[in-house]
């Protein structure tokens, strides 16, 4: 009763793992599978296929168009992080800290920055907020946790999505040679007969 339990909350999590990308299943029967409905020629099911497949290419854009987004926002993260704590070590003192910013892409402009416990982040959609800096460190610690965590799920996403291609294309190309044999023994019969 127990192993049952664990299969099976096994079988959940895996379910959940790739939530919303379908697992392509394989095609070991040909011959059953061409009797389900929706395959009654082998051009209707290299269509199913073939859109199944054109799917799978579209999540695998979207996906590796997130992981690009990502793989951008956590050096940036990183830097700011950085940024801070140096900040924060200079909070201390009376001095002023002495930096280049970017102005516009390799346009920077000189500053003087006295020292501060306040620093804005910006938020994204224009939205600039007003943090002190172990709150802002906070933040953007746990931003950068989460966008690391997140690329990581995307990375075995893909992996998971490329186990799909190829099952759909292993099931595209079983179906063609199953046609192509089906053919070939048709013109065969037809041939006898004639003869």
């Amino acid at each position: 009763m127990m192993a049952a339990t664990i299969d099976s909350s096994n079988a959940v999590q895996a379910k959940k793992k790739h939530l919303g990308i379908p697992e392509a299943v394989f095609v070991e029967d040909v011959d059953s599978f061409m009797k389900q409905p929706g395959n009654e020629t082998a051009d209707a099911a290299l269509r199913k296929l073939d859109e199944q497949y054109q799917k799978y290419k579209y999540m695998e854009l979207n996906l590796s168009q997130k992981k690009l987004r990502l793989k951008n926002q956590i050096p940036q993260i990183s830097q700011t992080l950085e940024i801070l704590r140096h900040m924060q070590k200079k909070k201390e003192t009376t001095e002023p800290m002495e930096t280049h910013f970017l102005l516009a892409d390799n346009v920077y402009c000189k500053a003087s920055v006295p020292p501060t416990d306040k620093v804005c982040l910006w938020l994204g959609a224009n939205v600039m907020l007003e943090y002190d800096i172990d709150d802002a460190q906070a933040l953007l610690e746990k931003n950068l946790s989460t966008a690391s965590r997140n690329l990581e799920t995307l990375e075995e996403d893909l992996d998971f999505l490329r186990d799909q291609f190829t099952t759909t294309e292993v099931n595209m190309a079983r179906v063609y040679n199953w046609d192509v044999k089906r053919r070939s023994k048709d013109n065969l019969l037809k041939s006898t007969d004639k003869s």
